[in-house]
């Protein structure tokens, strides 16, 4: 049995690694939002600070145009 000291695994930013985020895809968007339309904090979605204020950005675009809800 593998020893649990209280650590997890580091979470990696995927817009680091490559894939991107555009207001224009709600898809993806939908990722860094909760059920209640609420922007998920970067220690739950792995980004880096650089692109958290990146994609908190395209999701405030995304709802100014209504591609997605600004609650549910």
């Amino acid at each position: 049995m593998a020893e649990f000291n209280g650590r997890r695994k580091k979470k990696v930013c995927l817009m680091c690694t490559g894939k991107t985020v555009d207001y224009k895809d709600p898809e993806t968007l939908k990722r860094y939002i909760n059920e209640k339309g609420k922007i998920v904090p970067r220690r739950v979605t792995g980004n880096c600070a650089l692109h958290q204020r990146y994609t908190t950005m395209q999701v405030k675009r995304a709802r100014a145009i209504a591609l997605l809800p600004y609650s549910k």
